[in-house]
């Protein structure tokens, strides 16, 4: 694999510390990336990712979706020439379907008014 190839990137977390830099190909997807976040969690952190679903990858101030690759995500405007790309990472822990499920006691009801005017 030629090394214009490759590009170095390290993950950002919520508290500031990183995770890498590792040397990822142009064709790797940010599916694969988040799968790598995922692995390589440091232990004792307050927010600990369960699986890829609940990761998502910053780069440039954009979300980046599963399917692009790395050369896909670079800078419009040119490569940062020789330079780590810093990806934030957020977790959003999957909401557990018991939670999300309407209760028929939560459900609004429908007042009725019986006032008479005089």
């Amino acid at each position: 694999m030629p090394e214009e190839d490759l590009v170095d990137i390290k993950f950002r977390l919520y508290d500031g510390s990183d995770i890498g830099p590792f040397s990822y190909s142009s064709a790797s997807t940010v599916d694969m990336l988040k799968q790598r976040v995922v692995s390589d969690w440091p232990k004792g952190k307050t927010m600990i990712p369960k699986t890829a679903n609940e990761v998502k990858l910053m780069s440039f101030g954009k979300i980046l979706e599963n399917n692009k690759t790395v050369g896909q995500c670079k800078l419009p405007f040119g490569d940062v020439g020789g330079g780590v790309i810093i990806m934030h990472v957020v977790v959003q822990p999957a909401i557990e379907k018991a939670k999300t499920e309407k209760k028929v006691d939560d459900l609004p009801r429908k007042v009725v008014c019986s006032c008479s005017i005089l």
